[in-house]
């Protein structure tokens, strides 16, 4: 059995760890770490997305 994600889900997959490791380590309390945790992970999927349809259109 091989796992092989696309590069979207690899994507995705590394901001939810990078997302948890920033929560647990930039914040003190449970409530902060999940709040800003759950705003990494929304900051990198939007750049992520703004990065895609950069190079889409620069593509064309």
């Amino acid at each position: 059995m091989i796992f092989a994600p696309s590069h979207f889900t690899a994507v995705l997959i590394f901001a939810l760890f990078a997302s948890v490791v920033f929560g647990v380590t930039q914040r003190s309390t449970t409530k902060a770490m999940v709040r800003y945790g759950i705003y990494c992970f929304a900051m990198f999927v939007a750049a992520v997305m703004a990065a895609s349809w950069l190079m889409y259109f620069i593509r064309r």
